[in-house]
């Protein structure tokens, strides 16, 4: 239940803190909300107190202009993709702000904001890892449920032009896997399932099955290896002969720390 979690979480949220709120669904904003009125805490949340101004793609990710605590920082090139990543940023500031003490009166360096944000790493986040020059582009992605599915598909949706995308997947049983497969369905042209080396991961087999019931047979492909399943892919991504083709894999945070390795990542 969401409203037990709240109530759990919200414990973190001790006297004279600043408590950092992300965009909640109002039972649950209500929960952190009354915890902070009850032990006097101050409150800044997204869209009121903070919030991303103005967002657009940029190569290699997107360029923001972010209102914090302090004042508002703009031309902030954020190396990640999504909108979902700009909201992530616009907290991080918020959090640095009120670690620190800035206010309106002694906001935080911009440059120093900027240059912070133009080395954000997040590996296994939407993170190409081979293609480019006429070969097709190899993105992975740690989405493990449909929430993050989604998020993955809004992103691939709203800031690549791919003509031809081939997913690769490898899920954990104990997920909700339909969820998954229903958030990715539209992107994706075709599917190749397989499995992680997780002892907990989905047989190739029973994960083809859900697949089939969501896309359909012609669209699905089995390959019990992952790195067979991953060389498929890119074979299929090339089978129309068009550019801009492109593979995504994804399912796991395991999926994708092996995929990362597969293609000369360093573990993280």
């Amino acid at each position: 239940d969401v409203r037990g979690i709240a109530a759990e979480k919200a414990g973190i949220i001790k006297a004279g803190a600043v408590a950092v709120l992300a965009a909640q669904e109002p039972a649950v904003a209500q929960i952190l909300l009354e915890r902070c009125v009850e032990v006097d805490a101050q409150v800044a949340r997204a869209g009121s107190e903070f919030a991303v101004q103005h967002r657009e793609i940029a190569v290699g990710g997107q360029r923001l202009a972010l209102r914090g605590l302090s004042g508002t920082y703009d031309e902030v090139f954020l190396p990640l993709h999504g909108e979902h990543q700009a909201d992530n940023a616009a907290l991080a500031l918020a959090a640095a702000e009120a670690l620190v003490g800035a206010g309106p009166r002694q906001p935080l360096d911009p440059d120093a904001v900027r240059a912070a944000f133009a080395g954000v790493v997040s590996p296994g986040r939407l993170e190409r890892v081979a293609g480019g020059g006429g070969a097709p582009v190899v993105l992975v992605d740690a989405a493990h449920n449909p929430h993050g599915a989604r998020a993955l598909a809004a992103s691939l949706l709203g800031e690549f032009r791919f003509t031809r995308l081939i997913g690769v997947l490898a899920v954990l049983r104990d997920k909700d896997v339909r969820g998954i497969l229903a958030e990715l369905e539209p992107v994706l042209h075709e599917v190749v399932v397989t499995a992680n080396a997780s002892p907990r991961a989905m047989d190739p087999d029973e994960l083809a099955a859900l697949a089939v019931e969501v896309f359909g047979a012609e669209r699905v492909v089995v390959e019990p290896s992952l790195a067979d399943a991953v060389e498929q892919a890119r074979e299929l991504a090339e089978e129309g002969g068009e550019s801009g083709v492109g593979v995504v894999v994804t399912g796991s945070v395991v999926t994708a720390g092996e995929v990362r390795t597969l293609f000369g990542k360093e573990p993280t």
